[in-house]
């Protein structure tokens, strides 16, 4: 793009001020798949009522086979979970890339058969010595995804147990709950014999239910996990319609999949100051293309620049990238509109936290 970038936005609803926003110059342009227009870039129930039987006597407790509960994905950073769980659903739904604490909220992902039902929660890498209030509030999401779950699936890396390690461990057995060990990444370890010294210590510190060595990326070894998984849940009905994969919104997935197109753009400790917000989301009446609009939010100015690229090229590929898996999510083509806009030190600001739909208590 040689062409000096405007100040156009798209037309939706107006956006209250706020303190120090910085937009980019140039929001992105529809190129119909594959060249540049100059201007932008196209990355393109009711109430209980009274039915006349005994409030107070308990429900007939459930007698059939199927089973169902939550199964929640914990351990520290970078061991896989997100990876896990999209092969557990055999379809991405969370986010995945190379850098430590890319999850960074509570993600559901439901998995159906005949025999059960089982909502796989993909929690934050529980971590310490991060004192920011981003880091503790996904420190706080992870915790609670623990006291709400069935069953715990504890991942771990194969042949290495670290201190954080130890403290999710720790914080497993606080909760009482029935924990699988998950031993990930197996197909780095060779010869494979030297997993069972390593699985044998692990079975000395907590006695999980079943231990289960795998490697995510493999197909076919995660489906062989839910099977485990599911014996150890209640005898349920199901808890969401048989077609529902997730209990995420659209618009919640189109933001992760434009940070983790931005989060493999950029390096170092950037993609911990970028988060995204959808501002519009609508549909052309003449040419029924879906139309969305983000912001990538950045700490500071000089961020800017960096998350931009020269002559706008970084942000052009991050657009194309992420336009790529929206049209696969939503099933049409999309006009993406990206914007780079500066609100300063927003991971330590509670207000800011609970806008961008994180946990600030």
């Amino acid at each position: 793009m040689s062409e000096p970038m405007n100040e156009q936005k798209p037309e939706h609803e107006p956006q209250p001020e706020l303190e120090h926003e910085s937009e980019l110059d140039q929001p992105e342009a529809d190129e119909d798949d594959a060249d540049l227009d100059e201007g932008e870039f196209d990355e393109s129930d009711d109430a209980d009522e009274d039915d006349g039987e005994d409030a107070s006597e308990p429900a007939a407790a459930y007698t059939g086979d199927h089973r169902c509960g939550f199964a929640a994905l914990v351990g520290r950073p970078n061991v896989g979970k997100s990876t896990l769980m999209n092969a557990l659903l055999e379809r991405k739904l969370s986010i995945v890339t190379p850098k430590p604490q890319t999850t960074r909220h509570r993600i559901v992902g439901i998995l159906n058969t005949d025999a059960y039902q089982i909502a796989f929660v993909d929690t934050p890498g529980i971590h310490s010595g991060q004192k920011r209030a981003l880091n503790q509030a996904m420190n706080r999401s992870a915790l609670a995804s623990l006291d709400d779950s069935d069953v715990l699936v504890f991942v771990v890396e194969a042949l290495r147990f670290t201190d954080e390690d130890e403290r999710v461990l720790t914080r497993i057995k606080s909760t009482g709950r029935p924990a699988i060990l998950v031993v990930n990444k197996v197909d780095r370890v060779t010869p494979r014999e030297r997993l069972l010294p390593f699985m044998a210590q692990m079975a000395e510190r907590h006695p999980f239910v079943d231990v289960v060595p795998l490697s995510a990326r493999r197909h076919g070894e995660a489906q062989r996990l839910a099977s485990v998984i599911a014996k150890h849940l209640p005898a349920s009905p199901p808890l969401y319609p048989p077609d529902q994969i997730t209990e995420s919104s659209p618009q919640f997935l189109a933001t992760e999949i434009i940070r983790e197109k931005l989060t493999l753009q950029t390096h170092e400790e950037l993609p911990y100051g970028l988060t995204v917000e959808i501002e519009q989301w609508t549909t052309d009446e003449e040419t029924g293309r879906f139309i969305v609009g983000a912001v990538i939010w950045v700490e500071r100015e000089g961020q800017k620049a960096i998350v931009i690229g020269d002559q706008g090229g970084r942000l052009k590929e991050v657009g194309r990238a992420a336009r790529y898996d929206l049209n696969e999510l939503l099933g049409k083509r999309i006009h993406l509109e990206l914007w780079v806009k500066v609100k300063e030190n927003w991971a330590d600001n509670a207000n800011q936290l609970r806008r961008f739909g994180y946990d600030s208590a």
